[in-house]
């Protein structure tokens, strides 16, 4: 599935025609409805950025709890924590914007 603005599904990678795109791993801890609303949230808002991400929910409240997790949804990114709570796409395309430019 490649269209933009729609549920990612576990262990789907965003824009993964693009190989030359960094590739980060998210993990997003939550509920089954907040998670998929920001997981489309997501998609809508990076499709366009130079980069894929490959995705994962994890749905155990203790899991949760033991990596810190105090907002639902949380967003981890490579292991740690990148967006809490379900923010809008602007804030979402903003932080991945900034992690590419600190990244070059």
């Amino acid at each position: 599935m490649n269209e933009a603005c729609h549920e990612m599904n576990q262990g789907e990678v965003l824009n993964a025609e693009h190989k030359e795109y960094p590739l980060f791993h998210g993990l997003l801890y939550g509920d089954r409805v907040s998670t998929a609303k920001f997981s489309k949230r997501l998609s809508c808002s990076i499709k366009h950025l130079p980069v894929r991400v490959s995705f994962s929910y994890e749905y155990d409240t203790l899991k949760a709890v033991e990596e810190g997790v105090s907002k639902d949804p949380t967003f981890f990114l490579n292991g740690k924590i990148f967006l809490e709570g379900l923010v809008q796409a602007e804030e979402i395309t903003q932080a991945f914007e900034k992690l590419l430019a600190n990244n070059n």
